[in-house]
């Protein structure tokens, strides 16, 4: 069970094509985590048990204390990290751990997610965890909350591409002011669009004049009087898209310019590109100075 409560975005202002997992699809990729880990628990237990006998209590503590932390710690960590935010529980229903804005999960969160589960998950018995998931609308357990992460789900059905611009209103939609238009009126647009064929005229019809008028009253300028209410919604939703896409399309690297040089190196004239005026002839070079010092006029 998958919903979309509110869409993702991410800080350039794009909607993420992905979908929120909630309480009950991630309970039971815990329940076979948990599992696993328990019987990882119980083999380094019974390895414990067998070399206790021949070791020191020092020696065979430590040994308990890593058996431990590999179990609850360090498989959670080792299995995110290497597949990029998925467990074996994860996997099996497929789920994925990724940051707030879409990215990759790091180190850092999946090692504060392992150390809040000791808490939330082994020593409560999952009870915080469980209250948390359902009191927030990404389904965030605590520690998603504090390492700054979602779990999604990638075997979801997937958001459809915006709507084409409509050629009688490109011209209005490339003036369009879209500050006052948030996420999630575009959203709605766009979800209306893709499945208005599905729909029964009559709920159809009001529905679009609703969100007409909702994206209608955020944008500047009005559309034209006469602009179909489909092919409207349709303009301002491929409008903003085209500028979000722009919008992240930011240089890699900024580089001072220089100055060109004229003329440009190789530059050659064409023939016909006679100089403005003829060639001077050079200055008459001084008379030699006799032995004597003194040169008569001429």
């Amino acid at each position: 069970m998958t919903v979309q409560p509110e869409p993702m975005v991410t800080g350039d202002a794009v909607v993420l094509d992905i979908q929120i997992a909630q309480l009950p699809v991630r309970a039971v990729a815990a329940v076979i985590d948990v599992t696993v880990m328990f019987v990882i628990y119980v083999l380094g237990f019974i390895l414990w048990a067998i070399m206790v006998s021949d070791v020191d209590e020092a020696l065979a503590a430590a040994t308990l204390i890593i058996f431990t932390v590999l179990a609850f710690v360090a498989y959670p960590v080792i299995f995110e990290v290497t597949t990029r935010g998925r467990s074996l529980g994860k996997m099996a229903l497929g789920l994925r751990v990724v940051s707030d804005d879409g990215g990759p999960e790091r180190f850092r969160q999946a090692l504060f997610r392992a150390l809040a589960s000791v808490i939330e998950i082994w020593l409560f018995a999952g009870g915080p965890a469980v209250i948390c998931s359902l009191v927030s609308q990404k389904g965030k357990r605590i520690g998603d909350v504090f390492a700054g992460t979602i779990v999604i789900s990638e075997r979801a059905p997937k958001i459809g591409p915006p709507p084409p611009m409509p050629p009688q209103l490109a011209w209005w939609a490339s003036s369009l002011q879209l500050s006052g238009l948030g996420a999630e009126q575009a959203e709605r647009a766009r979800q209306f669009l893709g499945r208005a064929s599905q729909l029964e005229p009559v709920f159809r019809d009001r529905m679009a004049r609703q969100i007409y008028a909702d994206v209608v009253a955020r944008i500047s300028p009005p559309p034209p009087p006469d602009a179909p209410v489909p092919l409207v919604l349709a303009a301002v939703v491929a409008e903003r898209h085209r500028r979000e896409l722009a919008r992240r399309a930011v240089p890699t690297a900024f580089t001072t310019p220089q100055p060109p040089t004229y003329p440009p190196p190789g530059y050659q004239p064409p023939p016909s590109m006679a100089p403005p005026y003829p060639p001077q002839a050079p200055p008459p070079a001084p008379p030699a100075a006799s032995s004597g010092g003194f040169a008569p006029p001429e």
